[in-house]
């Protein structure tokens, strides 16, 4: 097997995994706090759900803080309580746990919120599922956080990395990859801040499906290419790349808009998150065109003569490979499409 073979195999494996399970399982849980009076404080814990089930994830207050009695509901895919909690001594310096969260996969998102104004937003992980709680936060606590989400939102986001990977395959040189990913991301960047500053509101649940069928079509577009048959997004990808990247910017603003913004740095938040989209997806592209590049070393030259064009043998393995991957890819989208479209429909 060389290393072109490998490269299809990694990606049907990518493909059956991500099959079993929704392209967003994995989510953030959000605890936010925010100061009422000198020792009380309302609280809002937001666990993720999958229909009437949670993720069996609880919040360990200090022991001088008592708890009032507190409402709960499912909305959408969370599961959602609110309580009243007195403490008999200030919160800082005291230390907040997340129980449970060591044995999951998932992240939780902490905002502790004075009256003063001031806030402390904190990213808690399997591995560290306790923070203590601060005098003030400084800026650089906020723009690590959300830069941190952003990047973990685009790299856990299959969907979103699918229809990146279709656009890929339809660019044939570096001036068009440039332009396709500066598209995209000029349009996802406008509609992730019209969407998260309520600008504009849509219904989550058709954008989820709507994406799908945006990589179900950008798949269908490669394959209609590589059989001479190229269409609008192979003669001009950025131009759909553009449109479409309106659509997945929603898909990040619903996933923003899960975690919230800290109110006293919304721009700032906001920023580092989308920068961490950017990061991450300028991450998967270079990955994948480093294993492209070592295809096209294991694979054997092209003979001298007859065709007279020089093409880089980095893009001409990418053509080799956009076949069986648009294939991989639009299966995939066709069944996320069906998923997501039975979901809200019914």
């Amino acid at each position: 097997m060389n290393l072109a073979q490998l490269f299809a195999l990694l990606l049907t494996l990518v493909s059956l995994v991500a099959g079993t399970a929704s392209a967003h399982e994995v989510r953030p849980g959000y605890l936010e706090l925010r100061e009422v009076s000198g020792e009380g404080y309302e609280v809002l814990w937001k666990v993720p759900a999958k229909g009437d089930r949670r993720l069996g994830l609880y919040v360990r207050l200090p022991g001088h803080c008592s708890r009032g009695e507190p409402q709960s509901h499912f909305v959408g895919g969370a599961y959602i309580e609110r309580w009243r909690s007195h403490c008999d001594e200030a919160l800082t310096g005291s230390r907040i746990t997340i129980d449970g969260l060591s044995s999951t996969r998932t992240d939780v998102l902490a905002r502790v919120e004075r009256a003063n104004g001031t806030s402390q937003t904190v990213r808690l992980t399997p591995k560290n599922p306790t923070f203590t709680v601060s005098a003030a936060a400084g800026t650089g606590e906020v723009i690590r956080t959300y830069f941190v989400l952003g990047v973990e939102h685009i790299l856990l986001g299959i969907d979103h990395l699918l229809f990146v990977l279709a656009l890929l395959f339809l660019v044939r040189n570096w001036p068009r990859l440039i332009g396709t990913v500066t598209a995209f991301t000029v349009a996802h960047s406008l509609t992730l801040a019209a969407a998260t500053l309520g600008w504009v509101q849509v219904a989550q649940a058709p954008v989820e499906a709507a994406i799908a069928l945006s990589i179900v079509f950008v798949a269908a577009e490669v394959m209609h290419a590589r059989r001479g048959h190229p269409g609008l997004a192979a003669r001009m990808p950025w131009v759909v790349a553009f449109v479409f990247g309106l659509l997945h910017g929603l898909g990040f603003a619903g996933a923003l808009r899960d975690v919230g913004l800290p109110e006293h740095a919304i721009p700032l938040a906001l920023a580092f998150f989308n920068i961490g989209v950017e990061a991450g997806q300028l991450l998967f592209i270079a990955v994948f065109f480093l294993l492209v590049w070592l295809s096209s070393q294991m694979l054997p030259a092209r003979p001298a003569g007859g065709n007279r064009r020089i093409t880089s043998p980095t893009w001409d393995t990418a053509g080799k490979l956009s076949l069986p991957a648009a294939y991989l890819i639009g299966t995939l989208a066709s069944f996320w499409l069906i998923e997501r479209t039975y979901g809200f429909w019914v």
